[in-house]
Parts: C-alpha cells; sequence; structure tokens
C-alpha cells in the first residue's frame, strides 16, 4: 500500500460527484477531482480540531499567514500586508470581484476554452464575455480572467508572456483577477509565476485568486484566498458588513493551514505520480488517429485534445460506447466541441482502462470512416 492507492469502490461509495454519479461500470476522468487519498498530516489536523468548538486564532488568521509564507517560499512573490481576504472558493471571488469591478454590460476578457463554472458566472452576471488570446484583446475589457496555470489545456505561462499582458493591461487600465489555483501542479522544465510578482503596476491592478484544494485534494472543504491589489476594491469589499460574504469553516481553514505548511512531502509524492500519468497520456495520444491538436501539460493534472472522428459531443459517445467520463468541449467554448478534457489523476491502472476504452472506441471510428 502507498499514499497513493485508489480504492474505487471506497469512492464509488461516498459522496464525491466524480465517482458518486456514475453508472455502474463507468469510469471517471471528468470533474477536477484526484481519486488518492487525503494526505495524512491533513487528515490528523481535522481530526485534532473536531474535539474543539468555535475556533480561536490568537495569532491572526492562519490561512492568511500561510499564504503569505507560501507564495513568498515557492513562489518568489511576497503579498502585501493586510491585502488578503479569506472566501470559500475562486468561484465565490470571481463573482464578488465581478460585481466590485464591472458594469452590467462591461466586457471581460477570458481565455477560451476556460473552466465552465467562470464562464457561466459571467453571462449569468450580465457582463460580455470577451475572448483573449493575445495582449491586444484586452482593449475594451474592463477586468480581465487570467487563468494560469491554464485550465483546461495545461500551460503555465512564461514570464514575457505575463509581461506582455501586463503591459497591455496597463495601456488599457485593466483590472486583473488571475486565478492561480493550479500553481503548485507545475511539471519540471517550468515556473509558476505570479501575476503580481511582475511588478509594481501589476501588483496594483491584480487580484490573486487561489486555494490549497486543487493541489492536495480537498475541494469539498471550500477554502480560498483572494489576495486585492487595486485599492479601490479592497476599500468597495471593507465597506461591505463584517462576514457578508461569508466564511469556510474551521475544518477548511485547518485543512488549508496544513496543506500548505506541512504538507509538501505528500506532494512532492503526488507530482511523482501526475508525472508518469502525464508521460503515459503523452504516448497514448501519440497513436490516436487523426490530428488531436493535443500538446503536453505543462501544469495541472488535465489533458485536452481533440477527438474529431467522434462527431461533435465525443464526450457523449465516449460515455456511452466507451464507459468513460470525460470532460465535454463544448462546456469550456462554443468552438471547442470535438475536444475532451481528460482527468488523469488517478492509479497507472485505472488510467491505462480509461485510455484502453478511449483508443477502442476512437480506433473502432476510424476505421468506419476509412470504410465508408
Amino acid at each position: 500500500m502507498t499514499a497513493f492507492d485508489v480504492d474505487i469502490q471506497r469512492l464509488r461509495s461516498g459522496y464525491g460527484v466524480k465517482w458518486g454519479a456514475l453508472a455502474p461500470g463507468t469510469l471517471g476522468a471528468w470533474v477536477a477531482d484526484m481519486d488518492f487519498p487525503v494526505a495524512p498530516i491533513i487528515r490528523q489536523r481535522l481530526h485534532e480540531v473536531t474535539d474543539h468548538g468555535y475556533p480561536h486564532w490568537p495569532g491572526g488568521d492562519p490561512v492568511v499567514a500561510a499564504f503569505t509564507s507560501r507564495m513568498a517560499t515557492r513562489h518568489g512573490w511576497t503579498p502585501a500586508e493586510g491585502r488578503t481576504r479569506v472566501f470559500t472558493d475562486l468561484i465565490q471571488i470571481l463573482q464578488v470581484m465581478i460585481e466590485a469591478v464591472t458594469s452590467p454590460g462591461d466586457g471581460i476578457g477570458v481565455q477560451l476554452p476556460n473552466y465552465p463554472p467562470f464562464l457561466a458566472s459571467i453571462t449569468r452576471a450580465g457582463r460580455r464575455i470577451v475572448p483573449v488570446s493575445s495582449p491586444g484583446d484586452l482593449a475594451g475589457c474592463r477586468l480581465f480572467l487570467l487563468v494560469n496555470p491554464h485550465n483546461p489545456t495545461g500551460r503555465v505561462f512564461t514570464a514575457d508572456e505575463l509581461a506582455a499582458f501586463a503591459s497591455a493591461a496597463r495601456e488599457h487600465d485593466v483590472t486583473v483577477l488571475s486565478d492561480e489555483i493550479h500553481a503548485d501542479l507545475v511539471y519540471a522544465g517550468h515556473r509558476h509565476v505570479p501575476f503580481a510578482s511582475l511588478g509594481p503596476d501589476a501588483a496594483a491592478r491584480t487580484i490573486t485568486a487561489t486555494s490549497a484544494t486543487k493541489a492536495f485534494n480537498i475541494a469539498g472543504l471550500r477554502c480560498a484566498v483572494a489576495h486585492i491589489g487595486p485599492a479601490a476594491v479592497w476599500d468597495a469589499l471593507d465597506r461591505f458588513p463584517l462576514d457578508y460574504f461569508g466564511q469556510p469553516s474551521t475544518l477548511g481553514r485547518v485543512a488549508t493551514v496544513a496543506a500548505w505548511r506541512e504538507a509538501d512531502d505528500w506532494l512532492d509524492g503526488l507530482m511523482a505520480v501526475l508525472t508518469a500519468n502525464r508521460d503515459q497520456v503523452t504516448q497514448w495520444a501519440a497513436t490516436l488517429p487523426g490530428d488531436t491538436g493535443y500538446r503536453e501539460p505543462e501544469g495541472t493534472y488535465l489533458a485536452w485534445l481533440r477527438l474529431p472522428g467522434l462527431g461533435p459531443d465525443p464526450a457523449a459517445v465516449l460515455e456511452e460506447r466507451a464507459k468513460v467520463r470525460l470532460g465535454r468541449g463544448a462546456d469550456f467554448s462554443p468552438d471547442t466541441g470535438s475536444y475532451v478534457r481528460i482527468n488523469f489523476a488517478t492509479s497507472p491502472e485505472i488510467l491505462t482502462e480509461i485510455l484502453n476504452r478511449v483508443s477502442r472506441v476512437a480506433s473502432a471510428a476510424a476505421g468506419d470512416l476509412r470504410g465508408g
């Protein structure tokens, strides 16, 4: 037994949507949860806190302190003191910042494809989604939602790429909301660069949003932080009543602090497993028929590729024929219906079975096309 063994029976019988929502016999590689057990130190800290009542933080909010320390020691950026707020998750942060920064009808720049709940939040708020593929596209935007490392493609943007966006944001006076939730899931040869670290102007216009939930598989505990560079945004939020935006539970806070301060050995082991799985996906993608558009992920545990031989909704075809649920490309952009997103954060054995099932269906479809 290792810390990264996967027990499908346990996953199917629990409360997690990734496996609980599946029909018997269907394998899940869709929603961005990992299949691995939580780090033992996080479990220990959670057990300890259940013996107590209302929390007491005599030294100040421990989540804020852990965030500040982690950004400085792991990512080379020291957040400004007194400008960090704790929220429940990144979707809440986006919704709050949409209201604080923009007005109905304003354009919000978004890299497409993108995380579906982000797109839904922008649309439901009555703002316009402005596709951003280059820095020049920021003209006319009030807010730019930067996702780095990127979901679903796994891109990790270089310092030069980010600097070009920072320059455009300054030129067009755009506030930047930088989603850096996958920052700890970056592969060797690549480096996460916090957007706010690019210089004084970038720091002053950037809202950095992050959480320990993705890297440490604790999404259900609901805890995230936002470091708010723009003074006007900080002042606007400060005028709201105490706890107007709610608070994460004590469990979420304790798990986050344990993750960021005590679980890096577990994270190192995780990255070894994910690296091997990513290599397996890369080798497998090269065997698929047709032009998949696959690019090896530089971060995250998500693979993004096209399966053009399976029609306009390959994920639906694969769930029916292969008994595998993947992320639907159309959910991430209107123009990526022929794509799927594969979550490869599982055991090598389960990943092999998932990929084999997809290959059989994709190869059969390619054969049918040739025969036709």
